[in-house]
């Protein structure tokens, strides 16, 4: 490990704090969430890396026209590297959420200010932090003349926030030739401000919309009308009966075990004395990947079957999302195994491999047969109103990043 490159990422306070107010500046929000999407922060990148030598760059454009410029640009840059054969790539993601109740931000959310050691603005955290990162890591070699065992590849996508259709998912089915059975991908896209989980596995996700209609009548007469709100009421507590029909547990996640909890109740009817002829709820379920979500929903049904014919209601299913978990990455894979010795050195702690309880963009490299992890040292505060990332957290990922490059033990 150069202890030159090092040095360099460990002095870069200001080029952090300069990029992160730069990309603070250009809101690059997708146009699901009414903004114009990720050009002008491409285009942004685009010359930060041509300034600081970075020539080896290639841009790819998913086409939708929703967007002013027709398209959703994705940007790759490598260092070449001893072994060409191989690349180890930092895939972040360009695009922003939007900032939400601006009066939750004590300032401009696209004006990034500082808060002693804090960066506060939106997607400072997910994912300027993750860019950052990686960009550190290839100015240095670049600056430094440092040729790094393998090719050192940075991924800019587009669309990370809603879905990756026009971003990595894309990218994986237009240009599969960018990504190498045998190449190591790191996605700084999430973490806990220990930096002491590295992410392998998911559970899978369901959200299942359930409407029970009936028949509304005046809450005198309940023998006139099929009381809805009973029988969803009866139906929310029969969903729990779920955890004993999958009650399998995992230690990498926490939970353990899958989850199935009802969340969101619509309205039904305005005033105290009618009787609800229609009521609506949703269930939001995280299974453990072994279990099969179609399993899943069967056993639903079933509890729905019975519910009817106990209340005399109809049910009516709608899949609001529906994503069987990828499958792991080894926790023994050799980017697993990297990232893990390089978190110590860096941070110290135990770091070790766990799930989380939703889907990761991982899940597209996974499905495609490659091992990915999803790290980072986070607050962790995306989404959220006065957005922060800590200076120390960005140049300290970039050196997780520089040591795994470098490691040679696998």
């Amino acid at each position: 490990m150069p202890a030159e490159l090092l040095r360099s990422i460990a002095a870069s306070r200001d080029v952090v704090v300069n990029l992160q107010r730069a990309m603070v500046a250009i809101p690059a929000v997708g146009p699901d969430n009414g903004g114009h999407g990720e050009r002008a922060k491409a285009d942004f990148m685009l010359g930060w890396l041509a300034e600081h030598g970075i020539t080896d760059v290639e841009e790819f454009r998913a086409p939708d026209r929703r967007v002013p410029c027709g398209h959703r640009p994705s940007i790759k840059a490598v260092v070449p590297g001893k072994d060409a054969s191989r690349t180890l790539w930092v895939i972040s993601h360009l695009d922003v959420v939007p900032p939400g109740d601006p009066t939750l931000w004590t300032g401009d959310p696209f004006e990034m200010v500082l808060d002693g050691e804090a960066m506060v603005g939106r997607g400072v955290e997910d994912n300027h932090q993750g860019v950052v990162a990686s960009l550190l890591v290839a100015k240095g070699l670049v600056e430094l003349g440092i040729t790094p065992p393998v090719n050192y590849g940075v991924l800019l996508v587009a669309d990370e926030e809603n879905g990756s259709k026009y971003g990595l998912d894309w990218l994986l089915k237009n240009h599969p030739e960018l990504f190498g059975g045998n190449d190591l991908y790191i996605i700084p896209d999430f973490g806990i401000p220990s930096s002491e989980m590295v992410e392998v596995a998911e559970k899978s996700m369901l959200w299942l919309k359930i409407t029970l209609s009936g028949k509304q009548c005046h809450a005198s007469s309940p023998e006139e009308g099929v009381n809805t709100l009973v029988a969803s009421a009866a139906f929310i507590l029969r969903l729990t009966k779920l955890h004993d029909r999958f009650p399998a547990v995992n230690e990498l996640f926490k939970p353990a075990n899958s989850t199935f909890q009802p969340t969101k109740k619509e309205a039904n009817v305005e005033n105290v004395n009618t009787i609800p002829g229609r009521d609506v709820f949703y269930i939001d379920c995280r299974v453990l990947p072994q279990y099969d979500l179609d399993d899943v929903l069967e056993a639903v049904y079933e509890m729905g079957r019975e519910i009817c014919q106990s209340y005399g209601v109809t049910a009516q299913y709608d899949l609001v999302q529906k994503e069987q978990a990828a499958p792991a990455t080894p926790k023994d894979a050799p980017v697993v195994r990297r990232v893990l010795r390089a978190v110590k050195e860096v941070y110290g702690g135990t770091p070790r491999p766990m799930g989380v309880g939703g889907g990761t963009v991982a899940a597209y490299l996974r499905r495609a047969g490659l091992d990915a992890v999803v790290w980072a040292t986070w607050t962790p505060n995306a989404h959220q109103p006065n957005e922060r990332s800590l200076i120390k957290n960005n140049i300290g990922d970039a050196q997780v990043i520089a040591r795994a490059l470098f490691d040679q033990q696998d």
